[in-house]
């Protein structure tokens, strides 16, 4: 049982890490997909959960809560007896892509303004069912 924490934990920073890739690459895509005529960018179910995602990680971040993945790959690590963000190929690359040692404002505001571009673009590139309205 021991050798499931730390997998655990790593398994966790992983979904940690391909959530942030599909909020910012997500959004990356949508801008890309208005130049290169992506029919898919403007597919509403993605854009709702693009939104969705990217709105749970504002709402969190301006009430001073902690990214709920990130607590709890803490926990599992430190139930393996881990120190927390240190380790495994995965933890130690993977970790060094996504925590910064910032306060949580300044990540209030940058969550913030990218939460802003992603309203933004709902304007800009339109999901298929608010274009055919028009």
């Amino acid at each position: 049982m021991e050798s499931f924490y730390p997998i655990a934990a790593d398994a966790i920073l992983v979904v940690h890490f391909a959530f942030i890739i599909y909020v910012v690459g997500g959004q990356l895509c949508v801008i890309a997909g208005y130049f290169r005529k992506w029919c898919w960018v403007r597919n509403l179910a993605f854009r709702v959960c693009h939104l969705l995602a990217i709105g749970v990680v504002v709402a969190q971040a301006w009430l001073g809560r902690y990214c709920p993945l990130t607590i709890w790959e803490s926990r599992l690590r430190q139930a393996a007896g881990q120190p927390a963000y240190q380790g495994s190929f995965v933890q130690e690359w993977v970790g060094k892509l996504i925590y910064y040692d910032a306060p949580l404002w300044v990540f209030a505001i940058i969550y913030s303004l990218f939460g802003a571009l992603v309203l933004a673009s709902w304007i800009w590139v339109k999901p298929r069912s608010l274009t055919s309205l028009e």
